[in-house]
């Protein structure tokens, strides 16, 4: 009986923690439990086919696109799927007022017209180590406290050593934290930087819907672009040259236009950015009562000035265009995420398992008292949140003051005792390139108020007491009340007309030979350093503090945790390492009285249609293509209609966008690329029944291709 009563509590562990597609799974490491669920809701390919060491694998096909993005090869001569809003900064840099790719979209007619995307490379995935007894073997003997003052640099350490002998211009190595440092595993990456622009459709496409739309759904976006990876001629990662060949993949995603339908098995590949499961109750509270509303409040003002710009002329817009999408879109996140950790109660559900662990950990003494010790780094934590907000989100939020702050470098080089003039001339050097770089990327006119707004903001919503005062009183004395919204518009004047950092020539005259006693007074540098200077001498220090003693009781926590509910299977919080996701189409219900179905269509698109809307405007040729709906093979036959998007219960997170939606054979069927609105608190935790994955349709992103691009041949994407 006993026998079978274990049995029991195994088999509800298990199915508690898979009876929802809840889930980023390291694909090397599903286990035969989770692969059992995936091939019982739908997948017919084998563990080796999704991911091997030895043959190549689905995960081949899957790469880091840019910065912060992935992509999937699609061919083999190396084509790439992404998102648009992916491909949105290499897009804005390639157009000019006469060649605005952003507006009128992009097709090169033949490789030679594909268009090089500087600075966007494409990482693949070389291989995976388990390196935690490495990590913890330096670890050993430290005093607790000094772990997580030691832990990056041993990490570091050993990610260095991983690809020593290889060419390190095209090979990256990058030891990762799992299950809040309890594991470390090692990720070597192959860096290919020829990346060129094969085709984008125009952002009245791309970005349809705009902000409105943004994490809502119906989404009628066609958020796609496409992309070539290139290589050397002897088949090597290459920088750009000419003479390049595409890129030959090992393996790539075949496509397949056949749709989906609701209950259909997805999954989704990808690199997911960030999330935080596992946080603590306290975690919730100061992210809902200051982290999230101060950073909304700062970027809903910098969005304003620079959209106000914006309109007025087409070269600001494609100055400011990927500046503000990226801005936008997490104001909207965070709002949302906000509101839904308050409505679903997650903090109270949060307090509940910390009071179950609490139970569970008396007479332990390693956990017995964690939360206690949790509470205190809060409270002393919590007065000094919202300066760091202001600071990262405000101050170091106008790009002016944000380069104002690398200056701070040379003034602590002066004062570097026995320093060398070439390492004050290396340093002068670095910094002039940062000067040209941001001079031709300013827009002065929202710059400036933003700078204003946010001096006043400062003053304003900051403890008193934490204010930089000899600063606040230097400009009172100069400038006038410090109530009155005209003192930091004078202010903003005095910066943006005498700082010698928004021309080119000054700017290069003070590096040939620079002057402290001139930086001093240059009026850019005083105000930001006035304010880094008083975060980082006085508050800096608690937070030091306040992140050094969470890491080692979070540690602790997430070992007992685990401890606690042995034989439930966990997956660890997404770091930016390829995971893959599993769930399936399905519609769902919002509120009372409300039910979204699973697609949408271009007769939704149709009805959001607004002729000059800055966000609801659509191109003739789309027009057209309704117009005469010449559909042909893309068309949804049960439908009458192009499908649009789909939405999935498949589990994800920023970083994911442009992540291939697979079908249960291993082909693509569409592009993730958002979350629903009323599961914004995904970060955090997974709501089983509100959870959706906003996905593109293939099918649309064929047709799309086919009827928009700019030359008239007929042109199959799906060949």
């Amino acid at each position: 009986m006993k026998k079978i009563l274990a049995l029991f509590v195994g088999l509800v562990l298990f199915t508690n923690s898979l009876k929802a597609d809840e889930g980023m799974w390291l694909p090397q490491l599903l286990g035969e439990q989770v692969y059992a669920d995936m091939v019982k809701k739908g997948l017919k390919l084998t563990k080796e086919q999704l991911y091997s060491i030895n043959k190549a694998s689905m995960k081949d096909a899957i790469i880091i696109f840019g910065g912060g993005c992935t992509g999937e090869i699609v061919s083999k001569e190396g084509l790439v799927f992404t998102n648009h809003h992916c491909g949105y900064g290499a897009i804005a840099a390639a157009s000019t007022v006469e060649h605005n790719y952003l507006d009128d979209g992009f097709w090169a007619k033949t490789k030679n017209e594909e268009i090089y995307a500087k600075g966007v490379p494409a990482k693949f995935l070389m291989r995976i180590e388990d390196v935690s007894e490495k990590v913890n073997e330096k670890l050993k003997g430290l005093p607790k406290e000094e772990v997580p003052v030691k832990l990056n640099g041993i990490m570091n350490e050993i990610s260095k050593k991983a690809i020593e002998g290889m060419n390190a211009n095209f090979t990256e190595a990058r030891v990762a934290s799992f299950f809040k440092d309890n594991q470390f595993l090692l990720f070597v990456y192959e860096v290919y930087k020829d990346v060129r622009l094969v085709g984008t459709p125009p952002q009245s496409i791309g970005k349809f819907g705009g902000d409105t739309d943004n994490w809502e759904w119906p989404r009628h976006t066609g958020d796609f672009s496409i992309f070539r990876v290139y290589m050397s001629k002897d088949g090597k990662p290459a920088d750009y040259n000419a003479d390049n060949v595409p890129f030959k993949p090992t393996y790539f995603l075949p496509v397949s236009i056949k749709g989906l339908k609701d209950g259909d098995y997805t999954m989704i590949y990808g690199y997911p950015g960030g999330t935080s499961r596992y946080e603590t109750s306290y975690g919730v509270k100061i992210k809902t009562d200051i982290e999230n509303p101060t950073l909304v409040d700062l970027r809903d003002m910098r969005l304003k000035y620079m959209l106000e710009e914006m309109k007025k002329d087409t070269k600001i817009k494609l100055q400011l265009a990927s500046s503000y999408a990226q801005i936008a879109n997490y104001w909207k996140f965070f709002d949302g995420e906000s509101k839904q950790l308050l409505k679903y109660k997650v903090y109270e559900q949060k307090q509940q398992n910390e009071k179950d662990f609490t139970t569970w950990a008396k007479g332990k003494p390693d956990y017995e008292n964690i939360f206690t010790a949790i509470e205190k780094t809060y409270v002393e934590w919590t007065p000094y949140a919202k300066h760091r907000m202001f600071i990262r989100e405000g101050i170091l939020a106008s790009p002016l003051l944000s380069f104002a702050s690398n200056l701070m470098a040379l003034d602590a080089a002066y004062k570097k005792p026995g320093v060398k003039p070439e390492e004050i001339a290396t340093l002068c050097k670095q910094l002039k390139t940062a000067c040209d770089r941001f001079i031709d990327d300013e827009n002065i006119a929202s710059d400036r108020n933003i700078l204003a707004s946010v001096i006043q903001m400062f003053y304003n919503q900051v403890d008193a007491g934490q204010l930089p005062k000899a600063e606040y009183d230097r400009i009172k004395s100069k400038y006038g009340d410090l109530s009155k919204t005209e003192t930091y518009k004078a202010l903003a004047n005095d910066v943006f007309t005498n700082t010698v950092f928004l021309s080119k020539d000054k700017a290069a005259a003070f590096f040939d030979k620079p002057d402290t006693a001139a930086l001093h007074k240059d009026p850019a540098y005083l105000l930001a350093s006035a304010f880094l200077n008083n975060y980082s001498n006085n508050y800096m220090k608690y937070f030091t503090e306040f992140t050094n003693k969470n890491t080692i009781l979070n540690r602790a926590y997430l070992k007992g945790y685990m401890e606690m509910n042995k034989g439930k299977i966990f997956y660890p919080d997404a770091n930016f390492t390829m995971r893959v996701s599993y769930g399936a189409v399905k519609s769902y219900s919002p509120k009372d009285a409300v039910k979204y179905s699973h697609v949408c269509t271009l007769k939704g698109m149709m009805d959001k249609y607004k002729p000059g809307d800055y966000e609801f405007d659509l191109p003739k040729k789309q027009l057209d293509l309704v117009a005469a709906k010449d559909y042909g093979q893309y068309k949804d036959v049960a439908l009458n209609d192009i499908v649009v998007g789909f939405i999935t219960t498949n589990d994800i997170t920023g970083g994911n966008s442009g992540s291939p939606v697979i079908n249960g054979k291993g082909e693509l069927v569409g592009l993730a690329f958002d979350g629903n609105y009323e599961a914004l608190s995904h970060k955090i935790t997974f709501d089983k029944d509100l959870n959706r994955t906003i996905c593109l349709d293939v099918r649309y992103m064929s047709v799309s291709y086919t009827h928009l691009r700019a030359h008239e041949t007929k042109a199959n994407l799906v060949c």
